[in-house]
């Protein structure tokens, strides 16, 4: 069994930062990919950020050299380093496992994710 419990989220100014955390429960998988999505308003679920169990990391474009997703395989945590925080970036920050490597399928596809987090509030004002 998988669980995931995400932290870290709140209400920041534009230009800001937030570090998000994921604890993760995933004993006996060797090899995975674990992401972090978003989730606004009447919008869908989209990927921001994937990272697999051997380090290659993928970012959605809107996010590049602003987000930093990293993670602790002994702490099983995964992390989210967010600065340089815009408007657009206010929603719902999901924490995902799925017990395949992200080299499998497209690392932002919300089907191939087995597990969720309950999901962090992240508010940006201008």
């Amino acid at each position: 069994e998988v669980q995931l419990v995400e932290s870290g989220g709140g209400s920041v100014q534009s230009g800001g930062s937030l570090r998000l955390s994921c604890a993760a429960t995933i004993d006996g998988f060797s090899r995975y990919c674990m992401a972090w999505f978003r989730q606004a308003p009447g919008k869908e679920r989209e990927g921001v950020a994937a990272i697999d169990t051997r380090g290659p990391t993928r970012y959605t474009d809107s996010v590049k050299g602003r987000f930093t997703i990293s993670q602790d395989i002994a702490k099983s945590t995964l992390y989210l380093q967010m600065n340089s925080l815009k408007p657009e970036d206010t929603a719902m920050y999901y924490c995902a496992f799925r017990d395949l490597s992200c080299i499998y399928y497209n690392e932002f596809d919300v089907k191939k994710y087995n597990y969720w987090g309950q999901g962090t509030q992240v508010t940006v004002s201008s």
